[in-house]
C-alpha cells in the first residue's frame, strides 16, 4: 500500500459552472467536475486543492487551480467545502466561479 493511500483521509467530488464571461462581445460560461485532493490539516479544520479543467467553448478552455475553504458542518458527521475561485485567462478573458463541493464518502456508514 502506498504512503498515500495511508495517510488520506478523504475527498470531495465537485461540479459547476463558470459565471458567464464576454457579455458584450460572445457570453459564454463552461463546466467543470472533479474530484478534490485530500484533505490538508491547517488552523480550524482543513482545507482540499482544487485542480480542473473547463469543457472546451468554441476555441478555448481555462483552468481552475484553488483551495478550498474550511469544513462546513451539513449534519450526520458530514462536510462540504465552500470553493471562490476565477480561471486562468485564455481567449482574452476569465471567469469567476463559486460552488459547494459535494459530501465526503456519500455511501459509507461509517462516522
Amino acid at each position: 500500500m502506498s504512503s498515500c493511500k495511508r495517510n488520506q483521509t478523504h475527498d470531495h467530488e465537485f461540479l459547476g459552472s463558470t459565471m458567464l464571461a464576454e457579455l458584450e462581445e460572445d457570453p459564454h460560461n463552461h463546466r467543470f467536475a472533479g474530484v478534490s485532493g485530500p484533505a490538508i490539516q491547517v488552523t480550524g479544520g482543513h482545507v482540499h486543492k482544487i485542480k480542473a479543467r473547463t469543457d472546451f467553448y468554441e476555441n478555448h478552455y481555462h483552468e481552475i487551480v484553488a483551495t478550498s475553504g474550511l469544513p462546513i458542518d451539513v449534519g450526520n458527521g458530514r462536510h462540504v467545502h465552500f470553493v471562490e475561485a476565477e480561471t486562468t485567462e485564455d481567449d482574452d478573458h476569465s471567469h469567476n466561479l463559486i460552488f459547494a463541493t459535494l459530501i465526503e464518502n456519500p455511501i459509507s456508514d461509517e462516522d
